[in-house]
């Protein structure tokens, strides 16, 4: 409860859309901090209000990182691909992925880093690029372990059951408000990010300002 409380705080100061009608879904990535390589290490939430108005909320075990395979051997041209943080308004819809099985597939532009160096660590400082790319949500095996070719930039549950329960949710909203979804992506590497430059631009300014004082006293004292 207290990381879901979390998430809305975030949401709302980022003055991301919020859905509070009764079992209409918010459908949000959170990529982990404290990332292993190739491993379901994220997660993703779904929560809606219920008749009652009280907030559900569900976590499960996935990943919003491009598995190994997919960093060594791109499949695209323009290189591995992985999901920009970000809130991505009814971009998605139900549909088939890779025409197996039922999924939420991507129906409108969303933005992505890109790789090319063909190595097993995703460089995030690369070209960013928006498109329709099929970067769908989906699942693995029944309880799979390593990411490898689940994941060539699409978010994925990592136990086929808790997909399943999810498409249960998905198609109560479509049977309610039609057949589209939106994706919120929360990094957390992307925030500890944001604060590290902060706290160097803070830094920065407080050397700067003690180096005047110091400078403007030396002059006094003459």
């Amino acid at each position: 409860m207290v990381r879901f409380k979390n998430i809305l705080r975030f949401m709302r100061k980022n003055d991301y859309v919020i859905y509070d009608k009764p079992y209409q879904l918010n459908i949000v990535g959170v990529r982990n901090a404290e990332t292993q390589p190739n491993k379901f290490d994220d997660s993703i939430f779904v929560f809606y209000k219920d008749d009652n108005n009280n907030w559900i909320d569900k976590e499960y075990p996935a990943t919003t990182d491009t598995g190994t395979y997919w960093l060594k051997n791109p499949m695209s041209n323009l290189g591995s691909a992985m999901l920009k943080e970000g809130q991505y308004v009814d971009a998605y819809k139900q549909g088939y992925h890779k025409g197996e099985y039922l999924a939420l597939v991507q129906d409108k532009p969303v933005t992505t880093y890109r790789d090319y160096d063909r190595d097993a660590i995703f460089d995030i400082f690369t070209k960013e690029t928006t498109g329709n790319y099929g970067i769908n949500i989906h699942k693995a095996g029944q309880n799979s372990q390593d990411v490898d070719k689940w994941s060539a930039g699409c978010q994925v549950f990592q136990k086929s059951n808790d997909f399943a329960d999810f498409m249960d949710l998905t198609t109560k909203h479509r049977n309610l408000y039609g057949n589209s979804f939106t994706y919120t992506l929360i990094d957390e590497r992307a925030i500890q990010r944001r604060k590290r430059r902060t706290l160097m631009f803070v830094l920065f300014g407080l050397s700067i300002v003690t180096g005047s004082i110091l400078l403007i006293k030396k002059f006094r004292n003459k």
